[in-house]
């Protein structure tokens, strides 16, 4: 199991300093990855690359039904607007993730409200070495969003679930439920509404720096 990596407050993370962040992939640039690798033909998978296959296309499907129902609050609008010095967003996810599909929608659309902010993607698995450092309970769940201001400040991390969600999965598994059984309770979870507790706390965070 993964150990994480302890990080001194008010340092500067190696990996800022060496520009890591700052080089990852952009929304576009993810998104665009993300359906060339849907547009593969499915013959000649093995059995596991098919699966996340169907892992991502679900997701996809989710996250453009987030990205049609929502409409900003605003109260995250006004705290999205009133950032006054540049930030970058660096989100830690993948396509498959099921947690990524309901929260980046939000997210990007909080980011693309103000020019200062610059919002940039690492896939999880290419970058493991970071994720170590943002485990929840020693797992590498994503996804993981970190503001740092650009002198690399870390401002905010949130994720890799909205809290309830993630009270609701830790009941599901104390009393037993499989690991298929909490999934589905999540999406469901979710496909009720829940997304939009990513916005109340991404609201609430941001609300909460420089304080």
């Amino acid at each position: 199991m993964a150990q994480q990596i302890d990080r001194m407050a008010g340092s500067v993370p190696a990996f800022f300093e060496d520009q890591r962040p700052h080089n990852g992939l952009t929304y576009e640039a993810y998104i665009s990855q993300w359906k060339d690798k849907l547009d593969r033909p499915l013959k000649g998978m093995e059995r596991v690359e098919r699966r996340y296959h169907f892992y991502s296309k679900y997701n996809d499907e989710r996250a453009a039904r987030v990205k049609d129902a929502y409409s900003m609050n605003d109260s995250l609008k006004e705290r999205v607007e009133s950032i006054d010095e540049p930030q970058l967003w660096m989100i830690l996810t993948e396509d498959w993730c099921v947690d990524s599909a309901y929260a980046l929608p939000i997210i990007y659309a909080a980011a693309s409200l103000n020019s200062k902010i610059n919002i940039r993607i690492l896939p999880r698995d290419a970058n493991l070495d970071i994720m170590d450092q943002y485990l929840t309970n020693e797992a590498r769940s994503i996804p993981k969003l970190i503001i740092f201001s650009m002198d690399g400040e870390e401002l905010v991390e949130w994720g890799p679930r909205p809290a309830a969600l993630q009270a609701l999965r830790a009941e599901l598994k104390d009393s037993g439920e499989t690991g298929n059984i909490i999934s589905q309770k999540s999406v469901e979870w979710y496909e009720a509404g829940g997304w939009r507790e990513v916005e109340t706390e991404l609201a609430h965070a941001l609300a909460l720096v420089g304080k």
